[in-house]
């Protein structure tokens, strides 16, 4: 992970060669507009990219702030995930990216799984996505609710208390529901498991 810490130290430099319209460009705030900026490894691979309407680089606190944000994340040559919201800070110095409002992780599984939230923290160094705040995870059969999610570079999906996890059927009617502290979803095999360490988990069909 030391070529990512290389790689958006100089982020300043590459954003300078994409951007289409650069404004203050001796001020403390530059403003960037249109901005589409990609992020190799240094073997050439593509790691994520980012692009935005409206955004700054804040040159005292080594960090940028953009808008209406979309980052694509890639496993070699595919698109792994995609990760929309309404706007997101990216820091040179922690290495994260902290992404705000209406945000959504779009996996490119079979199953077309989409997490939603109100708060996202990537950290790069460890190929980790927490979500934060109402929780909702949905894809062509399920849909669960929790208050916070955790993915990790395992593929592994971590949702805390509390959990609902609903079953729908050909009507998109919910036809099983589940009810548990933990749960966590293996994206790679598409397997829910659940786990309560207080209360058992609380199972329901509907008939």
């Amino acid at each position: 992970m030391t070529n990512i810490y290389r790689l958006i130290l100089f982020i300043p430099f590459l954003i300078l060669g994409c951007a289409s319209n650069l404004i203050e460009e001796n001020k403390v705030i530059q403003k960037i507009e249109n901005l589409d900026m990609n992020i190799f490894s240094k073997s050439g691979d593509k790691i994520y990219s980012i692009t935005s309407p409206n955004s700054n680089y804040d040159k005292i606190k080594l960090r940028f702030n953009l808008k209406k944000t979309t980052i694509n994340i890639f496993d070699g040559e595919n698109i792994k995930y995609i990760i929309n919201s309404d706007s997101s800070t990216l820091t040179d110095k922690n290495k994260t990216v902290e992404l705000k409002g209406n945000v959504e992780l779009r996996s490119f599984s079979k199953d077309d799984d989409i997490l939603y939230g109100d708060k996202l923290i990537w950290n790069i160094n460890e190929s980790k996505y927490e979500l934060i705040g109402n929780i909702r995870f949905e894809n062509t059969n399920i849909l669960l609710y929790s208050s916070k999610a955790i993915l990790s570079e395992n593929n592994i999906i971590e949702f805390f208390n509390p959990v609902k996890y609903i079953i729908k059927d050909d009507n998109n009617e919910n036809k099983y529901e589940i009810n548990s502290e933990n749960a966590f979803y293996n994206i790679n095999s598409n397997s829910f498991s659940f786990k309560a360490t207080d209360k058992r988990v609380k199972s329901i069909i509907y008939f």
